[in-house]
Formats: structure tokens, sequence, C-alpha cells
């Protein structure tokens, strides 16, 4: 009977057909929408590169000058000269400042014209010397020709002997009158300032009539005057004690500073501490120094700048590599495949490593594109993903 109605009536048969159209969409959109979207993941194509193991420091390092003297004065007084500002640079014996002095230069007047006087007196007594040996060689030749008596000739020869001995006690007084001047000169020299090498004022404590006094024994107080070389800088930072059995003096190194980001500095290491520092709720370290390889970095830099420091230890080049970040324990990554638009587990065999590259010796190919997004969840072999446009 049902089937005679459809048959014996076209609209019924077209209104069954919408119903199922219908019904059948439905069900496909259901279908479609139930399903889930692929995971989308950021990839990288592999490329070869340079691939160094290195070794970093633990702590922040700085940027040091070879030679930076904290300069004070030996002895007491009022600041009465000052002849530098900070940032001056300076030569080597150049005086920086000087104190009140005028009683020391009156002392070194004083003892310059003592040795002076002492000089003259010994150039005549040695002078009257000479004449009384001459008279005495002359008496003895009168004597011989019997002209002269013998008492007369004695009495030469005595006063030629004695002569002889206030000439060399004269050179004496002389002498004592020299040290006399040097002490004074050095006591003199004690109120002035000078700089031991070519440097730059980096800071001056003190002004013109001030009082300075040097530091007693265990007792430190602001120096007069902070002095930096520049003509040699170094970085100095702490290597884990880990890592130390690996380094020897002048491998190269690389220098990054926060004040210029972006930008390396070469470098070689060129002092390995002798011993471990154990600070409290630190690691172990042992400290490094490392010198700018480029001597016109000095214009660039300040004493007291942040760095880091790369030690080189082993340089591969031109070698197939990924990023650290992408790789997994075991040396595993995910590699996309193109053609099926799925991942696959990937281990390979790493060779030199740092925190940016490895090495890879096998199994991977420069041009192959590997999941860099490991923090996607739900990774796997296997999964079909979509590749983020990033």
């Amino acid at each position: 009977m049902f089937k005679t109605s459809l048959t014996g009536n076209p609209a019924n048969v077209k209104k069954l057909i919408a119903i199922l159209l219908v019904v059948a969409i439905a069900v496909a959109a259901i279908a479609y929408l139930g399903q889930d979207e692929p995971t989308k993941v950021t990839l990288h194509t592999i490329e070869r590169g340079t691939v160094e193991k290195t070794v970093s420091n633990t702590r922040a390092g700085t940027v040091e000058a070879c030679r930076r003297s904290k300069l004070s004065m030996p002895v007491g007084g009022r600041v009465d000269t000052l002849l530098v500002d900070e940032g001056d640079r300076v030569e080597k014996g150049q005086i920086l400042l000087s104190l009140w002095n005028k009683d020391r230069r009156a002392m070194a007047a004083q003892a310059s014209a003592q040795f002076l006087s002492a000089s003259h007196r010994a150039e005549q007594v040695c002078v009257e010397a000479d004449n009384a040996e001459r008279e005495a060689n002359r008496l003895d030749t009168l004597l011989a020709k019997k002209l002269a008596s013998r008492e007369a000739t004695e009495l030469g020869r005595t006063r030629a002997h004695s002569g002889r001995f206030a000439c060399q006690a004269a050179h004496d007084d002389e002498e004592m009158a020299k040290a006399n001047l040097e002490l004074n000169n050095v006591l003199l020299e004690q109120s002035f300032l000078r700089a031991p090498f070519v440097g730059i004022v980096a800071e001056i404590t003190g002004e013109i009539g001030e009082y300075v006094t040097p530091s007693p024994p265990g007792v430190a107080t602001p120096p007069a005057v902070d002095l930096i070389d520049y003509s040699c800088l170094y970085v100095t930072a702490p290597i884990d004690e880990v890592d130390a059995g690996e380094l020897r003096k002048h491998l190269p190194a690389r220098i990054s500073l926060d004040a210029f980001r972006g930008e390396d500095f070469a470098g070689t290491l060129n002092r390995i501490a002798p011993y471990v520092l154990d600070l409290e709720k630190q690691a172990r370290t042992v400290e490094v120094d490392v010198s700018f390889d480029d001597p016109e970095v000095r214009e660039r830099l300040l004493v007291g700048y942040s760095a880091d420091i790369d030690i080189i230890l082993e340089t591969h080049t031109d070698v197939v590599r990924v990023p650290t970040e992408a790789v997994m324990e075991d040396d595993q990554v995910y590699r996309y495949n193109r053609t099926t638009g799925t991942l696959e587990l990937i281990s390979f065999e790493a060779g030199l490593s740092n925190w940016n590259f490895t090495e890879v010796t096998d199994q991977l190919h420069a041009g192959d594109e590997i999941v860099l997004s490991l923090d996607v969840p739900g990774l796997a072999d296997g999964l079909e993903v979509i590749p983020r446009d990033d």
C-alpha cells in the first residue's frame, strides 16, 4: 500500500527525498563538527652551519682594568692644590694634587744650602791638604840634599797627613749634608700625589682646603684619587668547578655586555685561578680572566660594566645542526612529513652541542623540517599537524 501511494503521488516522493537530503546534510555537519582540528606547530628548516662546545660563566662577570690604583697620601695634611678633574687623562709622574708644604720646602732649601756649604768646605780643606802634601815632598827633597832640617821635614810630613784626614772628614760632612738634603726632598715629595702610570682619573675625594689623612692599619679611608689604566681591559667571571677541568690558557672566547646587546667581542682566556671559591649558598666556582683581543675596544667600554663570557673549547664548521631547544631527551626530534602531513619521531646521533645548536651526524639532513614548538600538548609520532604561519 505504501509503495503504491508513493509511486502514485510524485509530490510525496519529492518531499521524502528532501527530508532524506536534509538528514544527510545534518549528519555530515555533525560528523564534521565533531572532528578535532589538526594541531598547529612551528617548524624549523634544518641548515648547515657552525657548532661550538663552550663553557659559560655561572654569574655575571665584570669589566676590569689591568691596572687600577686607589691613590692615597702617605702623610696627612691640608689640600693646597688640586691639578686634575675627574675624567682627565694624566701621564706617568704627573702631579695630581699637593698638600700645604711651605715648611717642608723651607727645610729642603735649608738642607740644600747646608750641602752646598759642606761641598765648598770640603773643596777648601782638600786644596789645603794637597798643598801640605806638596810641601812635605819638597822638604823631603831638601832633606836628602841636606838643605833642610829633619825637624822641619817631619813637621811638614805631619801637616800633610793631617791635611789628608781633614780632607776625608770634610768629604764625610759633605755626604752627611747630601743625605740630609735627600731626606728633606723625600719629605717634601710626600706632600705631592703623582700618577704612577698613564691613566684616567675616575674619582677624586676631597677639595682644596680639606684635610686628608693616610689610612691607618686595618681602617680603610676613601682614596684621594682613583686612577684607571684603560690601555688594558679584561673580564673576570666565575666558572662552575665541573667545567674548570676543560679549561686551558689562550683558548678563544666570546664576550657579551648588557651595554651592547646583540654585539659580541673577541677575547682570549689568559688566567685561571689556582683555587676554588666556596661561597655561601653558591656553587663552587673558579675565577677566570678573559682579555679583549681588540685594543680599540677600550675606547667604548667603562670599567665596571657587567659582562658574560663563552669560552670556546671546540668548533665544528659546515655541519648539519638543529636548534637545541627542538631536541628532546635521548636526542630525539619530531620531523614533519609534508607528503602525509604527519610527524615522525626521529632519533639521531648528536655531536657538539651548546645552548643554541646541536650537531647532527646522522638520520637528519639539511632541508628537513622539524618541530620547534615542543610546548604544544599532544605531540606524538604519526600525529597530523598543520604548520603555523609564523
